[in-house]
Order: C-alpha cells, then sequence, then structure tokens
C-alpha cells in the first residue's frame, strides 16, 4: 500500500444544512437567497477527509455516520465547490455517487466561524498539493531549479577596513603591563624583649667609655662594610670610679663584675 493511499481527517463539523438548489440559468454565480433556507433538505455532519492529493466532503449521519453524500475536490477554488455571491456562509458543492452521477446541491452552516473553518481547510490541503508536485519536480530535473549566482556585477566593489583589523589584532597580541614593584628592602621588627641597634648615620659621633668616637666608614671602592672603631682603655679616673665595687668583700658569685651589662663595640 503507498503513503497516498493513506486517509487522513482534515476538518469536522457537528452541523451541516443542505438545500435543493435550482438549475442556474446564467453565469453570475449562485446566491443562497433564491434558496429555500428555512426549509433544509437534510441536516448532518460535515467531515473532510484527503486521500492523496484529493479532498473528500462527506456528509454523514450524526448519530450513525451513515454517508449520506460525498463530494471529491481535486481542485480548489474550482467547480467541485464554489462560494455563493450574496454570503460567506453558504457553497455548492459538486456530489457523485461513484457510478458516474453527478449533482450540485447547496450546503450552509449556522455558525459563520464553523464557514471560515471549512474554507481554510481545503485552502491549506491545496496548498500542500502545490509544494509536493514542485518538490518532485525538482527532483526530477535539479538542474532546472533556480541557482544563486555569487559573482560580483558589473561595477560592483567590495571595501574592507584593514585598519580597524590591525588594531584589533595589535590589541589582542599585545600583553599586560606588569604593575611596578616596589624596590627596598623591608625591616623584621625586633624581637620581643630585645634590643634593637641604632645605626648611626655618616657624620655622627657616639659615646664609649665617657669619650666621643668618629665612626668611620669604608670607601665605595672597597665595598659597603663600616668599620666600627674599638673603645680606648679606661682612663685612671675612670677606673677609680669602679674601684670601691672591686675592693668590696664578699663571695665571688655576690659581686658584681665590671662591666656588666655593658654593651661593647
Amino acid at each position: 500500500m503507498e503513503e497516498g493511499e493513506y486517509e487522513s481527517v482534515l476538518c469536522v463539523k457537528p452541523e451541516v444544512h443542505v438545500y435543493r438548489i435550482p438549475p442556474r440559468a446564467t453565469n453570475r454565480g449562485y446566491r443562497a437567497a433564491e434558496w429555500q433556507l428555512d426549509q433544509p433538505s437534510w441536516s448532518g455532519r460535515l467531515r473532510i477527509t484527503a486521500k492523496g492529493q484529493v479532498a473528500y466532503i462527506k456528509l454523514e449521519d450524526r448519530t450513525s455516520g451513515e454517508l449520506f453524500a460525498q463530494a471529491p475536490v481535486d481542485q480548489f477554488p474550482g467547480t467541485a465547490v464554489e462560494s455563493v455571491t450574496d454570503s460567506s456562509r453558504y457553497f455548492v458543492i459538486r456530489i457523485e455517487d461513484g457510478n458516474g452521477r453527478r449533482a450540485f446541491i447547496g450546503i450552509g452552516f449556522g455558525d459563520r466561524g464553523d464557514a471560515f473553518d471549512f474554507n481554510v481547510a481545503l485552502q491549506d490541503h491545496f496548498k500542500w498539493v502545490k509544494q509536493q508536485c514542485e518538490f518532485a519536480k525538482q527532483a526530477q530535473n535539479p538542474d532546472q531549479g533556480p541557482k544563486l549566482d555569487l559573482g560580483f556585477k558589473e561595477g560592483q566593489t567590495i571595501k574592507l577596513n584593514i585598519a580597524n583589523m590591525k588594531k584589533k589584532e595589535g590589541a589582542a597580541g599585545t600583553p599586560r603591563a606588569r604593575p611596578a614593584s616596589t624596590g627596598g628592602l623591608s625591616l623584621l621588627p625586633p624581637p620581643p624583649g630585645g634590643k634593637t641597634s641604632t645605626l648611626i648615620p655618616p657624620g655622627e659621633q657616639f659615646s664609649v667609655g665617657g669619650s666621643l668616637v668618629q665612626p668611620a666608614v669604608a670607601s665605595s671602592s672597597g665595598g659597603a662594610t663600616v668599620s666600627w672603631p674599638q673603645p680606648k682603655p679606661a682612663t685612671p679616673a675612670t677606673a677609680d670610679i669602679w674601684g670601691d665595687f672591686t675592693k668590696s668583700t664578699g663571695s665571688p658569685s655576690s659581686q658584681t663584675q665590671p662591666g656588666a651589662g655593658w654593651v661593647q663595640f
């Protein structure tokens, strides 16, 4: 079984009315006002199905679903389905019994929305049929399809802004500048309870053993080492200061050693 033989449902409306219409004497179109709209010949359910490229308008009984009439539609708009000239809720369809006999009847909907859905369902189906025909033609003759012309026309130019491109590339490749480090050495704080040695700048004097001493700084060619002078021996006057302490009696451990608690340089 081919795919086109499957039947699909396009639209279902629970109420539709069928009217007998007089034969059309001229080509001016059908008018619903000429029908006996208050006396429909039959009322039931309308269902639109599709099998392949053909749509079928089926008039069925509401309760049993028995088929009352069927109108095959192979083209829309066309002679199989026509709209009336004085209303959007009424149509003229061509029904067939399968034995070659045909007749034109009028159908109408009580709701204008139902008539709109009936019309759109047929339009969508035949749009799909048209697309399938175009796809089939393109598959058979692929070289006859439209081709894209990407070439330059006569006098057509293209402009490239290379300056901005170089600027972007340079900006992307430029390494980030590292922040300059702060020079110098950081001095650690003195330990708790300890004494901090004080550096005396050049040109200053300090006292050792009661006399002023000038520190000697080595020349820049010999290095940056500072030479501290040794203290001079104490004078007799200075030695007499400690005389009372050295001559005191007692055990050696209880005596105060000379120079204890002094820092020697």
